[in-house]
């Protein structure tokens, strides 16, 4: 039997995430007190009692989420399942860097630096009110992506996240996006609705933000991972380092091909997945994409023993 260990990305966030973890597994605390130190602030204290707006902000939420992630993942550890326990790894959007870290590809300490540049390289790229995103419910993916294209009308707009099969959110100038909620209920969606972010993520209005990525990234160390790590942008495992590297700067502007991952995964023998971190939003997509994974969410202590029960068996 062949599993996968996925990595939640950004609105898994909430106040107290994580919490219960560090207070259960010393090795889990030591990961949020590894990213404090990582990013000089006590990042821990706004997740566990501050408040849910500033955590969202995305150069909070994103070094936030990956602490989360590590932290279930070193709590399994030290219950026995390494990351080897998975034949791949994955991540959605700001998650493949939790998956790299989790993978051993990054230490954790830069994967907290690298997404503080990020969230602050995303938030900084548009002005705000400038850039839009819209989820677009009820369509496949192709309508999707023609519907972007119909609405951009010379402005930018991108199918940015295909997340299942009947979930994609489309990115770009805020006109633009707008005009696509009303073509996607023409063409036949159940729902188009415009999301709460604060900058339009994987489009091309990124690109001031993949350039910063793309020096942050060249002064990091990195390893070969442990597992192989299906990327984002291509839908594919990845194994190297310099490929890895290339591909989290494509990512910035790129599409998240969270769907066609999954079924990539499906294909190649994967049956199990486990969501490490904060949310099920990932456990309700892959059921929704190939029912044939059974999903279950590691988020919690009790999670985690479950979850080593049924791994260590």
């Amino acid at each position: 039997m062949s599993r996968a260990f996925v990595f939640p990305g950004q609105g898994a966030q909430t106040i107290g995430m994580g919490k219960a973890l560090a207070d259960a597994y010393p090795e889990a605390k030591a990961v949020f007190d590894e990213v404090d130190e990582a990013l000089g602030e006590s990042l821990s204290a706004l997740i566990w009692e501050g408040e849910q707006d500033q955590l969202t902000l995305t150069q909070n939420a994103q070094p936030a989420l990956m602490a989360t992630s590590l932290a279930a993942m070193k709590a399994l550890e030290a219950e026995g399942v390494t990351i080897e326990a998975a034949s791949y790894v994955a991540g959605h959007s700001l998650g493949e860097y939790s998956a790299l870290a989790a993978a051993g590809a990054i230490s954790i300490s830069d994967t907290a630096r690298l997404l503080r540049t990020r969230g602050e390289a995303m938030q900084a790229a548009v002005p705000v009110g400038v850039g839009a995103m819209a989820a677009l419910l009820g369509l496949d993916f192709e309508t999707a992506r023609n519907v972007a294209a119909a609405a951009a009308v010379g402005e930018i707009c991108q199918a940015a996240n295909d997340n299942d099969p009947g979930q994609v959110v489309v990115s770009g100038h805020k006109g633009a996006v707008e005009r696509a909620v009303e073509l996607a209920k023409e063409q036949g969606a159940k729902r188009a609705v415009l999301l709460p972010v604060s900058a339009p993520f994987h489009c091309a209005l990124m690109k001031p933000a993949a350039e910063a990525m793309a020096e942050a990234l060249s002064g990091v160390d990195m390893e070969a991972p442990k597992v192989p790590v299906v990327a984002n942008v291509i839908a594919e495992p990845v194994n190297t380092s310099a490929t890895i590297r290339a591909l989290l700067v494509d990512q910035v502007t790129g599409s998240v091909r969270w769907r066609e991952s999954v079924m990539w995964m499906a294909q190649n023998g994967v049956t199990e997945a486990w969501e490490i971190g904060a949310g099920k939003a990932l456990s309700g997509m892959i059921r929704r994409i190939d029912r044939s994974i059974a999903c279950k969410a590691v988020g919690t202590p009790d999670d985690v023993k479950a979850a080593a029960e049924s791994l260590n068996g």
